[in-house]
């Protein structure tokens, strides 16, 4: 079939687990690429988004006064618990890692910069 779009993906395996658990993964990626599609909509990793969030509740919590802003607060650094644990999973001073992604962010308005875990040289996790 010339201009057939069906694809047939043949899965051969040592054992029934190691075929299923190759089935669930071709279906993830699948479901994946299916989201993209319909939505090209990206949250950059490296903990760029719970910084980014971070910020924006705590400019958020100046603007209560009293016992609420606290609540707020906490909140804010709650957010930052997954960049934390990235920086410090990868070796890093986490931080002083954080507070300079996140310094740099508020510095250049720009949500992309992230924790560079990879140590690819950049925080821009647009890059």
């Amino acid at each position: 079939c010339a201009n057939s779009r069906a694809v047939t993906i043949f899965i051969r395996g040592g054992n029934k687990m190691i075929i299923e658990e190759t089935k669930r993964s071709i279906h993830d990626a699948l479901c994946v690429a299916r989201n993209l599609i319909c939505n090209n909509s990206i949250v950059y990793g490296g903990g760029s988004a719970g910084i980014a969030c971070s910020i924006a509740v705590e400019a958020a919590a100046d603007k209560y006064p009293g016992v609420e802003q606290y609540a707020i607060r906490a909140f804010g650094d709650a957010l930052e618990s997954i960049p934390m644990a990235l920086a410090e999973n990868s070796g890093l001073q986490p931080i002083e890692t954080l507070s300079a992604v996140k310094s740099q962010q508020i510095k250049d308005n720009y949500p992309h910069f992230g924790i560079d875990c990879n140590d690819v040289g950049t925080n821009d996790m647009r890059e």
